[in-house]
């Protein structure tokens, strides 16, 4: 694989001062990421609402733990992404083809079918973004050395393409839900990914041959028997979810999804350490790896609560008025990616200007579930503050998704850049499909927290998650030391 047309891009060249092919992978994942965002932003609220008025009619405790277990399933599928790149397509193709059932999901999901397009969409974007999303971003860690000073930076700035289509998303969706109903919304996600797609066809050629070949493909006397192994697993994981769904209906769907969600990434750790492909000091760095993981799924537990717990806070006790203007609930969902927007840049700047001087990784992932933690306790303290109708200050509630934003951007991004330079060489791709098991675990564990959540009893769980948080913060700062021992020089 020749990187050297890429890697070697001078500073102050290419796209702001980064590697030429970062634009191409910038636009892609903005427009995959306006789709994604721009369904979810909708998701629970479809779930929910009245038939009458467009929508479900699900309960909305099961309409939250179906949204949290549809994140799980998403990230999930990004181990066998990764694997059919590493060893059948190459990432480059994995994209490609990830974008086309993303985008034909949302098709499914503008045409009003209920249950059925419903269902047909979510699965078709759920395999889909497992093939494309752990594959842009090692694509993203491939334009850049190991030791190269930056790479932080440049996946903080690919952070703010995902963001800037999550914002304009979040944004019209939401309006086109309110107006002309919610399959506008969804088809407005289809044209977006349509819209990535395009970009990312006319752009490839930037990518300099990063990812066009599989790193360790399946030799060839193997190769049909391996495939007919994995369409056999693949096979069996449908008859399981559907018995699921046909037996225990919904709730057996969502347990058994939190049950893979458990399992699968302590199976792929093992697999992973045990394999012979591996060496002393790459099983030294997933050691270092593993605190980092749990770290990852627990920020996740809380942030990815947004689209469902906290859809029913803003959506039932908010005030969705200021300056006069009445908005739709879905807009507060666009404060994060903004946010992110604002600040991504100058985190960017400040870890590049720090350069060696920056915190250690661990530090940052220390930092990250802090403020996601303060996110939660703010949730609390913003009931204290209920107008006369004992309605919540919508301004006190939009600087949760701030707090959430300090904290996403101190260990989101560079759990990106520590998952590529943390790999092991013959599991590159795979590795980050590892990276993404960690949001599958801490929403699959969330969607069962979540049937703990009421009204009545709102301060006691969004208290006593961000309590249990704050402990696991010290303890991965305590842990630290230790941590970066076992990384062997990467930072």
């Amino acid at each position: 694989m020749n990187t050297s047309t890429v890697t070697n891009e001078p500073r102050g060249k290419g796209f702001f001062g980064q590697p030429p092919g970062l634009s191409t992978l910038f636009f892609v994942e903005m427009w995959e990421r306006f789709s994604y965002y721009g369904m979810r932003a909708i998701l629970a609220l479809y779930l929910y609402t009245a038939v009458t008025q467009g929508g479900l009619g699900m309960a909305e405790s099961v309409a939250a733990s179906l949204v949290l277990t549809y994140g799980s399933s998403v990230y999930l599928t990004g181990v066998a992404g990764g694997w059919l790149a590493d060893r059948v397509l190459g990432a480059q193709r994995a994209i490609f083809y990830g974008g086309v059932l993303i985008m034909l999901g949302h098709v499914c999901m503008a045409f009003p079918g209920g249950y059925y397009t419903l269902g047909a969409g979510l699965a078709l974007i759920v395999l889909g973004t497992g093939l494309l999303k752990p594959n842009v971003s090692n694509v993203v860690g491939g334009l850049y050395h190991k030791d190269d000073a930056r790479r932080d930076a440049g996946f903080s700035i690919f952070y703010t393409g995902i963001n800037i289509g999550a914002f304009a998303s979040q944004l019209l969706t939401p309006a086109l839900a309110a107006g002309p109903g919610f399959h506008w919304g969804f088809g407005a996600a289809a044209v977006g990914m349509a819209l990535g797609l395009a970009q990312y066809v006319l752009g490839r050629g930037r990518l300099a041959g990063v990812g066009s070949q599989p790193v360790n493909p399946l030799p060839a006397h193997r190769r049909n028997q391996v495939l007919g192994r994995v369409g056999l697993i693949a096979v069996a994981a449908i008859v399981v979810l559907g018995a699921a769904l046909a037996i225990f209906g919904v709730t057996g769907l969502i347990n058994t999804i939190t049950l893979v969600s458990i399992l699968l990434p302590v199976a792929y750790f093992l697999v992973m350490f045990r394999s012979n492909q591996v060496t002393k000091m790459e099983r030294d760095r997933l050691l270092s790896y593993i605190p980092l993981f749990v770290a990852t799924a627990v920020f996740f537990l809380l942030f990815e609560q947004q689209a469902a717990t906290l859809v029913i806070v803003t959506d039932q006790q908010t005030d969705t008025t200021l300056f006069g203007f009445d908005f739709p609930v879905g807009w507060f969902q666009s404060i994060n990616p903004l946010a992110i927007i604002v600040l991504a840049p100058l985190f960017a700047w400040m870890w590049t200007r720090l350069g060696n001087r920056q915190p250690s990784t661990p530090i940052k992932f220390t930092g990250g579930l802090f403020f996601v933690a303060l996110g939660f306790l703010w949730v609390v303290i913003a009931g204290l503050f209920r107008d006369e109708q004992g309605l919540l200050n919508p301004l006190m509630i939009a600087f949760v998704f701030v707090l959430f934003t300090v904290g996403e951007l101190m260990l989101s991004p560079v759990g990106l850049s520590a998952t590529t330079k943390l790999a092991p060489d013959a599991f590159s791709s795979q590795t980050m499909g590892l990276y993404f098991l960690a949001p599958a675990l801490g929403q699959g564990v969330a969607a069962q927290i979540a049937k703990l959540y009421s009204e009545q009893h709102q301060d006691m769980y969004f208290g006593g998650v961000a309590l249990v948080t704050f402990a696991l913060a010290v303890l991965l700062a305590l842990l630290s030391p230790r941590v970066k021992s076992y990384m062997h020089g990467v930072n």
